[in-house]
């Protein structure tokens, strides 16, 4: 039960019946029993104030005094009497009172403070004075502090006590994360650090650490905000009034939220009313329902009879009575009364037990002084060996001072307390009745449960484009075995086969990269990724993604790159040099030139594999909510191949393949215009590589953006290698096999091949194919000369014969005319033919060499052409 409404009194009615009690002490003990010693107690009951608790905890010690000092088998020689005031659970109140205790008669052996704060003070200065402190109700954890306060002892156990009940609940619902919620006073804070060491111990988590002075508006908003789900709250009844109705506010209460409070509040502490808050009963009794308390148990459960001879109960029927039937929720400490009544049955056992010890010294309790050390230590002693059951329990002091006690676990069930548990903290033994109730089907997560949800690549974009892969692969086996199977034939030869199949191969590489780069989840290894950072060893699908693509792009466009770079080599120089660079293309530096290339990835890729090995990383994403009223969310995530310093090893191969890339555009673009029959697909290989340069500077940093995007990611890398594949081989491969067939060429080139064959030198053969076909050419401009010489004969042999028919005529025109043409337009002589003279051959040897402009030939008679000649006749003349 909780029991602090008595602090609502009024003063007068408490300095009454203080007045009242005290005289009832006095006249109790104003007639001693014959030959018995006085031992005076000086004590601090706080009527009034913070904690009235001397309103219960005063007639309860009373009690047991009357009882100590009717036993003859305690302090048969002595009597203990009470000497007390009312603290108001002040510390400056308590240190006035507490130098009237000292400085007045008689001396006190023992002083027993009540409340935290008074008791610290003057357990800090009773060892100046060598004497005991022996507190019936200071729970604070500060007085553990044995250096600071060497004599302290406390029937009252410490607040810490709590937290070992705290943590053994936690892992008995499976909680391994929570949040605190604190007033800033020292006994919570010290309460707080050492609820923190043991859970930490634990293993259990304060995800979020709230405190507040007297408004904690803020501090509850800060707990919603951070999703807080097991709250312990450390504060005083009148701040725990004005923290819940911040949580009504927040709605941080119901099936997902658990509270933990201080189990020494009013029972209806949640109902009264407080102007300080502005809710209602009904909002304060829907936010603190379901809530656990944890109290000390301060009233012994079981039926026993302890050093008192009193059962528990039996005690609280004498306290009811002393307290002339007040209702024990009105009495400020009447729950702490049970821990006053055995403090004083404590001391008196530990006075008893040193009588002997101090009579073999000589010395005796009387004799005490506040400069006697030996009898302070000799109390010290016994009241550290104590052990006994008393009303509240077993009492024991551990090495701190501390109470040993049991631990009272309740629920808040329909706005009553529901005992649901008992924890013993000194055998680890927890009690449970098993009558907790959730709200919901049970005990809530200590936080939103997150299910870890993988995202992998769509099956049938993985199908789909592993198709388009395996019939790239196919045509790249079907592009390889014709250029294997027509190597001797002489127009495959001059496009250097061994090359080409090294393209093949490497297109066929890169294919088959396609397919680790689609392979995900279970293949990757361990499902259970924690965080982003995770990493496990490499998986072999990793490797091959990386060696597969690495290799076939460096056999692929190395290649390709070696033509167009010896071409542009050999066939861009100067005039002079031209001749002699034609003499030396060697296969060997093709191949060289291939294998450097080779060479530089395969080292690049293995010191990228010792020095930063690839990892599996896990990439989280933003937490998703599912439909429906769960508390739950999804944390989509995402594996990736990656090592450490993946970005700095990617822009090392990027560039040095963009360099390249660049290279091989601006070379194909200068041998654009070349043709050589060395290499006979160099066009080809150009606009193959004008093709797999686009898409690679492209795919390469898209595929980097599009990293946390699986489905987009793959279908633009593996499209692209399937495009450049495709390309490549269509370029290179199908106007060979195209050319082969529609022309034939497998016959007529074997033909030439085996006229050839004995040959051994590529060099000499090429040249005596190349006079060949030269020596046709001038055959075929030969005959084309000699059929236009026939031709100028035939139109000379036409004109001489005109000539000799037109003859007859112009002699009769001449004698008949009326007049002579002059003697330069009459026939010149030479044109007459001498006997045995042929004019076309006459003619024929006087015919230039070029037959261009056949025009020049009739210049002579050109006016006898245009003057004589009838119109019929001009197309023979200009035929």
């Amino acid at each position: 039960m909780k029991f602090l409404q008595g602090q609502q009194k009024p003063m007068a009615l408490l300095s009454l019946r203080s007045a009242l009690l005290s005289l009832t002490s006095l006249l109790l003990c104003s007639c001693p029993a014959a030959g018995k010693k006085k031992l005076y107690i000086g004590a601090l009951f706080p009527m009034s104030g913070g904690w009235p608790g001397g309103q219960a905890c005063l007639p309860s010690a009373q009690m047991a005094l009357d009882l100590v000092n009717n036993r003859s088998d305690i302090l048969p020689d002595y009597e203990l009497e009470l000497i007390y005031y009312d603290s108001m659970c002040d510390p400056g109140e308590a240190t006035k009172l507490l130098y009237d205790l000292l400085y007045t008669e008689p001396i006190k052996i023992v002083l027993m403070p009540g409340c935290s704060s008074v008791s610290t003070l003057v357990a800090e200065a009773a060892r100046m004075w060598n004497l005991i402190v022996l507190s019936y109700g200071s729970s604070s954890p500060a007085l553990s502090n044995r250096q600071r306060f060497p004599t302290f002892f406390r029937t009252h156990p410490s607040a810490t006590l709590h937290n070992p009940t705290r943590v053994k609940l936690f892992q008995k619902w499976n909680w391994n994360k929570i949040a605190t919620i604190q007033q800033t006073t020292e006994v919570f804070t010290s309460t707080l650090d050492d609820l923190e060491q043991r859970v930490k111990e634990a293993g259990i988590e304060i995800s979020v650490r709230q405190s507040f002075l007297t408004d904690p508006a803020v501090a509850v908003k800060n707990l919603k905000r951070q999703d807080a789900r097991i709250i312990v709250g450390l504060f005083y009844e009148t701040e725990a009034r004005k923290v819940f109705c911040e949580v009504f506010k927040e709605k941080l209460y119901g099936k997902k939220y658990v509270w933990f409070l201080i189990g020494w509040y009013a029972d209806n502490w949640f109902k009264i009313k407080d102007p300080a808050i502005n809710c209602t009963v009904e909002n304060m009794t829907e936010a603190v329902e379901g809530h656990i308390t944890t109290e000390i148990v301060m009233l012994n459960p079981e039926t026993v009879r302890g050093a008192s001879n009193l059962t528990s109960q039996e005690f609280l029927g004498a306290l009811m009575n002393r307290l002339g039937g007040k209702n024990p929720e009105e009495t400020g400490g009447f729950q702490e009364a049970p821990l006053a009544y055995d403090a004083v049955w404590a001391l008196a056992l530990a006075l008893n037990k040193t009588v002997e010890p101090l009579k073999t010294k000589g010395r005796r309790l009387e004799d005490f002084n506040y400069n006697n050390h030996d009898i302070t230590a000799e109390i010290y002693r016994a009241l550290n060996t104590s052990s006994f059951e008393g009303v509240s329990g077993h009492v024991v002091f551990d090495a701190q001072g501390s109470r040993m006690a049991w631990t009272l676990i309740e629920q808040l069930q329909g706005g009553s307390y529901k005992k649901i548990g008992y924890y013993d903290m000194t055998k680890g033994n927890l009690s449970w009745y098993g009558n907790d109730k959730w709200i919901g089907s049970g005990p809530p997560a200590d936080q939103t449960v997150v299910i870890r949800e993988f995202r992998f690549l769509s099956q049938n974009l993985f199908i789909s484009v592993s198709v388009f892969a395996s019939l790239g692969i196919l045509l790249g086996i079907v592009c390889l075995t014709f250029n294997i199977y027509n190597s001797n034939v002489r127009y495959i030869q001059n496009s250097q086969p061994y090359l080409n199949n090294m393209t093949a191969v490497g297109c066929m590489l890169a294919l088959a990269a396609v397919f680790p780069l689609g392979i995900d989840g279970p293949h990757h290894g361990n499902d259970d990724g924690d965080d982003a950072n995770r990493s496990s060893p490499v998986p072999v699908v990793c490797q091959f993604r990386l060696w597969l693509l690495g290799l076939g792009f460096s056999l692929a466009y190395g290649s390709m790159f070696t033509k167009i770079w010896w071409v542009h080599t050999l066939f861009t120089k100067k005039d002079e040099k031209k001749e002699k660079k034609k003499q030396h293309l060697e296969p060997w530096k093709l191949y060289a030139t291939v294998g450097v290339l080779l060479a530089i990835d395969v080292l690049s890729l293995m010191i990228w594999q010792i020095v930063d090995p690839l990892l599996i990383t896990i990439e989280n994403f933003t937490t998703e909510a599912p439909k429906g009223d769960l508390d739950v969310l999804i944390q989509p995530q995402l594996k990736h191949c990656s090592s450490k310093k993946m970005n700095t090893w990617l822009g090392v191969v990027y560039g040095y393949k963009g360099l390249l890339l660049l290279l091989g555009i601006f070379l194909a673009y200068e041998t654009k215009s070349i043709s050589t029959e060395k290499i006979n697909d160099h066009r080809a290989v150009g606009m193959a590589i004008y093709n797999v340069a686009v898409l690679c500077m492209i795919t390469a940093p898209v595929t980097m953006i599009l990293s946390s995007q699986q489905n987009a990611s793959f279908a633009f890398a593996s499209l692209a290698i399937i495009f450049s594949v495709y390309i490549t081989l269509v370029v290179l491969f199908v106007p060979k096999i195209r050319r082969l067939i529609t022309r034939g060429e497998w016959q007529s080139e074997q033909q030439d091949t085996l006229k050839t064959a004995s040959s051994t030198n590529n060099n000499d053969e090429e040249k005596s194919r190349q006079l060949e076909r030269e020596n046709r050419e001038l055959q075929k401009i030969i005959q084309q000369k000699e059929e236009r010489v026939s031709e100028l004969r035939s139109q000379l042999a036409e004109r001489q014969a005109l000539r000799s028919r037109r003859r007859p005529s112009g002699q009769t025109q001449n004698h008949t005319g009326p007049q002579q043409p002059p003697p330069s337009q009459a026939e010149p002589k030479q044109l007459s033919q001498p006997p045995g003279y042929s004019p076309a051959d006459k003619l024929s040897s006087s015919i230039p060499p070029s037959f261009s402009n056949s025009s020049n030939l009739y210049q002579p008679d050109s006016k006898l052409s245009r003057n004589h000649c009838h119109n019929s006749r001009l197309p023979l003349l200009y035929k």
